[in-house]
C-alpha cells in the first residue's frame, strides 16, 4: 500500500481544494469487493458513511475514473481518494484570533478575511492563521491531531494578501456538499481587482491553462499551447477607469492557484502592487518625481496585490436555498482606489 498526499504552501492557495490523501494498489489476491467497503477496511478511523459521501462528491477514483459506491475493486486496481481539505503534517493549535464572521449557522460559516492573514498553517507559519482562529472559535480544546475531521473546515482558500469572503464547513456532510458545488462550478465567486493599464474592452473572458512556472517555482504561468497546467477561465468587466489603472470585477469558472493574478498578467494588466507578477513597480505613466511618489505611497497603503473576494454564492446543504454574501473592499484598498480616482480627475 502506498499513501501519498500533495501539499500547497501558504502562498499557493487554490480555490478548488482537492488533495490526494491515499492511493492504494489492490493486492493481487484480493477477492471482488465494493469500493466503499474496501476503503473502510484500508483507512483507519473512516466510517463507511464518510467514504460514501466522498465517493458521491466525486473525490474517489478507480484506475483514473470517478466511480459509484457499489463499484467493485479487483486485483491490481488503483484506488485514489482525494478530500476537499489539506492533509495535515502537524497539529493545529487553537488560538484566540479575531474573526469577522459575516454569517454562521450549525452547518457553515462565511468569514471576511483580512489581507495579510495566512489561511492554512504551513512550513514557517504554524500559528496565527485562519485555521488556528477557526479551531478556537469552534471550541476545540487542546491540540488537534491530523486525523481530527473537525479541522477539515475550509472548502476553498484565497491568497495571504487577498482579502475577502471564505466559506467554511462545520461538519463532514456540509464539507462534501459544498465541495461538490465547487467541483461542479456552481459556486458564484466575484472579485474586485485594481490592475495596471487601461483595458481595451469593457469586458471579456480569459482562458488559458495555468501551471507552475518551470523557471520560478514560486510563480504560476499560462501555457498557451495547452500542453501543461489545468484549464482556467476568468471573466472580467470594467467597473471604473483611472487612465493608468483600471478597477475591474472578475468572476471565476475555475479556481486555479493565483488564477486572477496570472491571467491578468498574461494579458498585460498585472494587479496593482502584486510583487509576485511584476505589479509592484510603475508600469504606466512617466517616472517623474511627483507621480512616482504618488504610486509608491499608494503601494505602501496595502500589504500586497489589490484583490478582494467580494461575493460568494452557493446552495445551503440543509435548506437547499441559494445564499449570496457580499463584502466591501477593505479600507486600505478603498483608499488606494480613491487616490487613483482623484488622480484621474485631476490629470484626466
Amino acid at each position: 500500500m502506498e499513501e501519498k498526499s500533495h501539499f500547497l504552501s501558504n502562498e499557493e492557495s487554490s480555490d478548488e481544494l482537492s488533495f490526494e490523501h491515499f492511493r492504494f494498489q489492490v493486492d493481487g489476491g484480493q477477492s471482488p469487493l465494493r469500493v466503499d467497503k474496501y476503503l473502510v477496511s484500508k483507512i483507519e478511523g473512516r466510517s463507511r458513511n464518510s467514504i460514501q459521501l466522498a465517493i458521491k462528491a466525486q473525490f474517489v477514483s478507480l484506475n483514473g475514473k470517478k466511480i459509484k459506491a457499489n463499484h467493485i475493486v479487483r486485483p491490481n486496481d488503483t484506488v485514489v481518494i482525494e478530500l476537499p481539505y489539506q492533509k495535515r503534517e502537524f497539529e493545529i493549535i487553537p488560538q484566540e484570533i479575531p474573526l469577522e464572521i459575516i454569517y454562521e449557522d450549525n452547518q457553515l460559516m462565511v468569514i471576511n478575511k483580512r489581507a495579510g492573514m495566512v489561511v492554512h498553517p504551513g512550513h514557517g507559519n504554524y500559528s496565527g492563521t485562519l485555521l488556528n482562529a477557526l479551531a478556537y472559535h469552534l471550541n476545540l480544546k487542546g491540540e488537534q491531531s491530523e486525523g481530527d475531521n473537525r479541522m477539515g473546515v475550509l472548502v476553498h482558500r484565497i491568497d495571504k494578501n487577498t482579502s475577502g469572503l471564505l466559506l467554511a464547513a462545520k461538519d463532514e456532510i456540509t464539507q462534501y456538499f459544498l465541495a461538490q458545488q465547487f467541483f461542479e462550478k456552481s459556486v458564484e465567486r466575484r472579485y474586485l481587482a485594481l490592475v495596471w493599464g487601461n483595458l481595451k474592452n469593457e469586458g471579456g473572458t480569459i482562458e488559458g491553462n495555468i501551471g507552475r512556472d518551470p523557471k520560478n517555482r514560486l510563480k504560476f504561468k499560462v501555457f498557451e499551447d495547452g500542453s501543461e497546467g489545468k484549464n482556467a477561465v476568468t471573466h472580467y468587466r470594467v467597473i471604473e477607469r483611472f487612465g493608468y489603472t483600471t478597477l475591474i470585477e472578475c468572476s471565476l469558472e475555475t479556481g486555479r492557484t493565483h488564477q486572477i493574478r496570472v491571467h491578468m498578467d498574461w494579458i498585460g494588466h498585472p494587479l496593482f502592487n502584486d510583487d509576485r507578477y511584476g505589479g509592484d513597480r510603475v508600469l504606466k505613466g512617466r517616472l517623474y518625481g511627483k507621480y512616482k511618489e504618488f504610486v509608491e505611497n499608494s503601494f505602501a497603503l496595502i500589504p500586497g496585490q489589490a484583490l478582494h473576494a467580494r461575493d460568494i454564492g452557493f446552495i445551503h446543504p440543509i435548506s437547499r436555498e441559494r445564499m449570496l454574501f457580499s463584502s466591501k473592499m477593505p479600507p486600505s484598498m478603498e483608499q488606494v482606489v480613491e487616490r487613483w480616482r482623484k488622480f484621474s480627475q485631476t490629470n484626466g
